[in-house]
């Protein structure tokens, strides 16, 4: 008998170590793009990725012809969302930008549904219901996150070039 529960144990870890080694890069890629974080200096988003693939792990027995990869995914996107709300204060605040990060000008809210509807595909009902919002919310977010990021606010004006006088 335990010769047997092992062997399942031994066949569910390579089974989750194949679903990992597919997907953690994907994952890891919505969760630097959630995270605002640069790719190769990406502590929060790595922390989210590690725990969404753990949880995924702890569910894999549960799936039951589920797909892990959403499973993931839905975990990464709500995790997202509860450390954004403690973590700022809110899901409306900003995150501080870094320069040239498009994606940092963006509320977390804004992200999550950006990323989410662009960058994995999940459609507006889907987003709706994983965070509990109404589809017009999440469109509406939507819309506001493409708008910034498409009309980004104007920089500072150039500096005035002065004019060089020729000697006489």
């Amino acid at each position: 008998m335990r010769e047997r529960h092992a062997s399942q144990g031994a066949g569910r870890a390579q089974e989750f170590e194949a679903f990992a080694a597919g997907a953690a890069g994907r994952l890891l890629h919505a969760a630097t793009l959630l995270t605002a974080e640069p790719p190769g200096d990406n502590p929060r988003a790595r922390r989210l990725l590690t725990l969404a693939l753990a949880h995924t792990y702890a569910c894999w027995d549960t799936l039951r012809g589920e797909d892990p990869y959403d499973r993931a995914r839905q975990y990464l996107a709500t995790r997202f969302a509860h450390g954004a709300w403690h973590h700022y204060g809110g899901l409306l605040d900003r995150t501080p930008a870094r320069p040239g990060a498009a994606l940092g000008r963006l509320s977390p809210q804004e992200r999550l549904v950006l990323v989410l509807r662009l960058f994995e595909g999940v459609g507006e009902e889907q987003i709706a219901a994983l965070l509990g919002f109404p589809v017009d919310r999440v469109r509406a977010l939507s819309h506001r996150a493409m708008t910034a990021l498409l009309h980004p606010p104007p920089g500072p004006a150039p500096a005035p070039v002065a004019a060089k006088v020729a000697p006489s």
